[in-house]
Order: C-alpha cells, then structure tokens, then sequence
C-alpha cells in the first residue's frame, strides 16, 4: 500500500514548532505537525489541515522543503514537507491526539536526535535543514491536475 504523509516545518523567530505525539504506537515522540493525506485531498490543503488539526494554527505554505521516499514494512511511505508562516502564534491542540507543541531552537532539535526523542529523524531534521540551507523549492513545483 502506498501511504502519503504531509507537513509543514513552521518557524518563527528562528525556532521550529514540534507536536508531542499522543498515539501508542509513537507516544511521547516529537515531530513536525504533520499525518496521513485524505483521499481526494491536495498535498497543499492536508499540509494546512495538519498543521490546524495538530496546533491550531492557519498556515501560508511558502516553500516545498522535503520529499522523503522509504519503505515501512509492506507500505511504501512517501513524506512531502512545506515550510509555513503561521497565521497567529496561538497553539493549541486536542490533548487526545497530541501532548505537547512548543517552540524549539535548531540546537535543542540536535539534541533531541541524541536522545532518541525525535519520531523520525530523517523526515523532522531534514525537513528543518533544508529550510535552513534553503536547500528549498517553489510550491508551483507540485501541480495539482
């Protein structure tokens, strides 16, 4: 089965927001806001659903930062990760779903690889790297046809 998951790395005064998953399977994990596309759904409008649904905040997606291609078993997960300038900078969430959004600086991420605290490193560090590096494309990249 094929699998598309969306995201938005959003940064605001040169820090990046984290979501601290509440789901068994990845409990206490940090990570980008970011779940499974609807079907029928656009790249761009599950990236702003993610990023609304997961810490309440409307995002502008500006940038496409990091397409991740990997297997998970018998699925084939293929991540697509936007960068955002949130609307507001008040975060809120569904306690139910996730635990904890806060604010974070680059190093403090670092850090968090260390401590094995990140769901996935590749797809979370990457994705905030890329923007850094403005290793970064246009969103009229991605066409929906």
């Amino acid at each position: 089965m094929n699998v598309i998951i969306v995201g938005t790395v959003i940064e605001k005064d040169g820090k990046y927001l984290l979501v601290q998953e509440a789901q068994e399977s990845c409990r206490g994990k940090w990570n980008l806001p970011a779940g499974h596309l609807d079907p029928r759904e656009s790249i761009f409008d599950g990236a702003k659903r993610e990023a609304k649904e997961e810490c309440g905040l409307d995002v502008e997606l500006k940038h496409i930062c990091h397409i991740v291609d990997k297997e998970r078993g018998d699925d084939n997960l293929v991540g697509i990760v936007f960068s955002g300038a949130p609307a507001s900078s008040e975060i809120s969430f569904d306690e139910e779903e996730i635990l904890d959004a806060r604010l974070f600086s680059y190093e403090e991420i670092l850090a968090m690889k260390e401590r094995g605290e990140l769901r996935d490193p590749v797809f979370v560090l990457g994705s905030i790297e890329n923007l850094r590096n403005g290793l970064v494309a246009p969103l009229e990249l991605a066409v929906r046809n």
